[in-house]
This record gives C-alpha cells, sequence and structure tokens, in this order.
C-alpha cells in the first residue's frame, strides 16, 4: 500500500501537499540515527523531502557553515534512510542557486555542475548540489528510482518570515507589515532591479506529488513560473496589497544578489501540459492575507 512521507512538513510546501505523513520538528534530520528512526517509525513507500535550513541573500552570507553544514546533513540522511528501508520513489527539492554564477540562460538542469555558485550563497548551493550527485549514485548502484525538483522561488502560506534568515518575499511581507503598523519607511535591500520567478506553495506541492508517484526520468526537473518579475515590481504588488502608503526606499548600498536566474521548464510543462498555475497577484494575495491573520504564530 502507497504511503507518502513528507520532510519539512510543517513548512511552507510541505503543509500543502496531500501527503500520509507530514514529519516537523519531531525529529532531527541532522542526526543520522533519528532519521533513521523517522523512516522506521513510519514506513513510507515514497518520500517527498521538503525539508532544509534555508534563507535569503542575508542569511546565506552570515551563516555559511551552518547552512552548509544542516543542509548537508539533511539531504545525506534522509536519502540514506530512504535506502535503507526501501523507499520506492524518492523526490528531493533543489533550488535554482545551485546553478553556477556563469552559466548560460536559461537554465537547464545539464548545467548544475558546470561551474562555481554565485558568491553569496555557495555553501548551501553546494549542499544542494550534493543531493543530486547522492540520488545519481544511488540509481546508478542501487538502482532507485529517485529524483530531484529544482524550483524557483517558492512563495505561500507557512514560510519562514524571518527579517534575518528569510527569503525575498517573506522577508519583504514581513518589512511592510512592520512599516505599516509602525508607520515607519519601508526599506528593500538593493536596487530592485534584479529579476525573480516566482511560484506558489501549492503549486509546487500538487506537481511534487505527481512527480513523487509518476516520474521515473533520471534528469532533474525545473519548475518555475512563466515570466520574470523584478524585486521593484514585487514591491509595488506587495504595496498595492498592503495599501502602504509610507516612503518605499531601495537601498543600493545592500547587495542586490544574481541579477536574474531564468530557467527552462519546458520538460515540465510537456509532462504536465494543462496544469492551472496559481495567477502571481492570487498568490500573493493569500500569503498576505494568511501572514495577517497568522502574525501571532508564523514562523519569524
Amino acid at each position: 500500500m502507497k504511503k507518502i512521507l513528507t520532510t519539512g512538513g510543517k513548512g511552507m510546501v510541505g503543509s500543502a501537499t496531500n501527503s500520509d505523513i507530514k514529519l516537523g520538528r519531531e525529529y532531527n534530520l541532522i542526526d543520522p540515527q533519528e532519521t533513521l528512526k523517522a523512516f522506521t517509525d513510519h514506513n513510507p513507500t515514497h518520500v517527498i523531502h521538503c525539508a532544509g535550513k534555508v534563507g535569503g541573500v542575508g542569511g546565506n552570507m552570515n551563516y555559511k557553515g551552518e547552512y552548509f553544514y544542516d543542509n548537508l546533513m539533511i539531504n545525506t540522511n534522509v536519502i540514506e534512510s530512504a535506502r535503507k528501508t526501501g523507499v520506492k520513489h524518492l523526490v528531493t527539492f533543489l533550488s535554482t542557486c545551485v546553478f553556477p554564477d556563469d552559466v548560460k540562460y536559461p537554465l537547464t538542469s545539464n548545467q548544475i555542475h558546470l561551474g562555481e555558485p554565485h558568491s553569496s550563497n555557495y555553501p548551501y548551493a553546494y549542499a544542494k548540489r550534493m543531493a543530486d550527485v547522492q540520488i545519481r549514485a544511488y540509481r546508478e548502484q542501487y538502482g532507485l528510482n529517485y529524483t530531484s525538483i529544482i524550483p524557483s522561488n517558492i512563495y505561500g502560506p507557512n514560510d519562514n518570515f524571518s527579517l534575518e534568515h528569510g527569503h525575498v518575499m517573506p522577508m519583504l511581507i514581513h518589512k511592510l507589515f512592520l512599516a505599516k503598523q509602525n508607520n515607519t519607511d519601508f526599506t528593500v535591500w538593493g536596487s530592485g532591479k534584479p529579476l525573480r520567478e516566482f511560484i506558489y506553495s501549492k503549486d509546487i506541492a500538487k506537481i511534487s506529488e505527481w512527480v513523487v508517484e509518476n516520474y521515473a526520468g533520471e534528469e532533474p526537473l525545473i519548475i518555475s513560473g512563466d515570466e520574470e518579475v523584478s524585486i521593484k515590481d514585487l514591491v509595488g504588488i506587495l504595496v498595492d496589497e498592503f495599501n502602504f502608503k509610507g516612503k518605499v526606499i531601495f537601498d543600493s548600498n545592500k547587495p542586490d544578489g544574481q541579477y536574474q536566474k531564468p530557467s527552462d521548464n519546458s520538460k515540465i510543462k510537456e509532462l504536465l501540459p494543462d496544469f492551472k498555475y496559481t495567477s502571481f497577484e492570487q498568490g500573493i494575495k493569500e500569503t498576505v492575507n494568511w501572514f495577517k491573520e497568522n502574525y501571532e504564530n508564523a514562523r519569524k
């Protein structure tokens, strides 16, 4: 009988999946014995691996060793425990930051290991790359049907809205929430010029469920929205959503990170041609409303 387990089950993507078991923090996945215990306790047949330590430019630059070690250990332990306990299908999440800084656009899965990642997040990127290496090695030695997906910037309810560790979208939502409450300026890191692709958490959860049950290919699947959005345009949408009337400041003394990283999502479109993505405006509206309603208990 099929039994799907999601790691990071209380997080943004994990909470949106329709899985049988959602692991939160009851097991320390940095520890190999606890990770193995999680798998022997629940005996899943399929695994959607979402757990990890994630953050934006600030978190990646200030906690390099921590981001590398924690993510390397979590991924290694989860994939090895899945192998040991006979998990049939596993999908793990990579990130577009795994790609080299000097890369040809659009991003394609065969370019992951062709050069150094961007200097702003190379420890996290290398740790994620190693998950892809481990999966490839396990496929070749053990014949396991494990694979990885590479999403663009995911956003949605249950995200980490930390002002220090959050990704760009949740961090901006939190900062704007506080600026409106305190009647202060809204300061945004960087020039606002960089372009990003975003995908709503509910969409990526549905796609990951399909992948773990149906996809048998070796090639990592890139999953992204259909358009790039500048940070400046994102800020404008959020300002309208919050009805913020204060001053918006783009602090060009702060780093922008990579200017853009457009990706080739043609493979997933070929596999799921009729999938309906949530519109950017609707996804932001639902995310902002969730954050307002759950401010006291949200991760921040």
